[in-house]
């Protein structure tokens, strides 16, 4: 397979993989195009493996985990009163108003790197432990306690912001 073909039919996927890891469309963009161009240098070599979409998954999900390593870039994001013209959005995006979604993103994004990485992999693109573990370059057992504590740490804060609700056993008037 030509690194085009390649390139033209995983884009999508990898955009999605990365924007799910990072949590930012624009650096999504950035870490799939970083690590599509490292692969077109390898490509003879990675094009004829039985799996190049995992090795170039592994690219993606390595240059998500040096984001740290790197000098931080700050951005400011637009809002839809700063965007003008004919680029600017004409509906609304009814995304934004899913309440519980967008908890539970932000409470994703919160997690470190490595968890993130882990529930991702599992729960989004299907792997196993030994697949992540492959792709994290780590064991089976490390993949299954970043799962763990990353579970854990959600399951937490979910049950911590659950309002309570007075009990009417307890002899109060109905």
């Amino acid at each position: 397979m030509r690194f085009e073909d390649f390139a033209a039919a995983r884009l999508p996927a990898l955009l999605r993989y990365a924007a799910l890891l990072c949590g930012e469309r624009e650096l999504a963009r950035d870490l799939v195009q970083e690590a599509l161009t490292k692969a077109l240098v390898r490509w003879k070599r990675i094009g004829s493996l039985d799996r190049p979409e995992a090795y170039v998954r592994a690219m993606v999900t390595n240059e998500f985990l040096s984001l740290r390593r790197r000098k931080a870039v700050r951005t400011v994001a637009l809002t839809h009163q700063e965007i003008s013209g004919p680029d600017a959005p004409s509906v609304p995006d009814h995304a934004a108003a899913v309440g519980a979604g967008d908890d539970l993103w932000r409470r994703l994004l919160a997690l470190p790197r490595q968890q993130r990485a882990v529930l991702v992999l599992r729960y989004y693109e299907g792997l196993t432990d030994d697949e992540i573990a492959d792709t994290l370059k780590c064991r089976p057992g490390t993949v299954r306690a970043y799962a763990s504590r990353a579970l854990a740490t959600l399951r937490v804060e979910l049950t911590v912001d659950v309002p309570k609700i007075p009990s009417m056993s307890q002899g109060e008037p109905a």
